[in-house]
């Protein structure tokens, strides 16, 4: 909705995927640290695997998590930074969204103008990954509870924010949020 009206975006989960792809230093570290047991036979990261192995079977937080995010997150932030200032050179008058889950975890709120934070209701994050991915909401909910153990829970990350966007409700009052938002930070340009 931001890129709609003119934001760029870069998204920290598609910037993680391509440093962990074969032969990369990321990729090579997190092999190193996790094993031959994560790799497909074409020898690419099994996303599911390496999430058994930092997150554990059992839902909860497996200190591995922050392994893997001390590889991974470090790489992921310079590749943002890099991209900020070539888009602040090109663009001086952009808006830069950075997309990323994990941003307040990774210690990386402080290089941001403004912190927005989009939620919904538990429920439904369970409902839109079951959709997502294409399992029963019951692996859904398993997974939700896993992936939210490693997470700093909404309720901080609402009094960090500048702006909440709550997209429990129609389409139409996110974008009606989104926009808002949106004015806000093109008058700051």
């Amino acid at each position: 909705m931001f890129v709609k009206r003119g934001a760029r975006l870069v998204q920290s989960d598609a910037v993680a995927h391509r440093l962990m792809e074969p032969g990369r230093p990321v990729y090579d570290e997190v092999v190193r640290r996790f094993g031959g047991e994560i790799l497909d036979p074409d020898g690419t990261i099994n996303r599911s695997r390496l999430a058994d192995a930092a997150f554990g079977r059992s839902g909860g937080a497996s200190p591995r998590v922050n392994e893997l995010n001390a590889i991974v997150h470090p790489a992921v932030i310079a590749y943002e930074n890099e991209w900020m200032e070539e888009l602040g050179r090109r663009e001086p008058q952009a808006i830069a969204l950075v997309e990323a889950a994990l941003i307040l975890e990774a210690g990386a709120g402080g290089r941001f103008d403004h912190l927005i934070v989009v939620t919904c209701a538990s429920e439904q994050r369970v409902l839109r990954f079951a959709h997502r991915m294409g399992i029963s909401e019951d692996a859904a909910r398993a997974e939700v509870i896993r992936r939210m153990a490693a997470q700093i829970p909404d309720e901080e990350k609402i009094k960090a924010a500048d702006f909440v966007i709550d997209n429990s409700g129609s389409l139409a009052a996110t974008e009606q949020q989104v926009e808002h938002v949106f004015a806000k930070l093109h008058s700051e340009i």
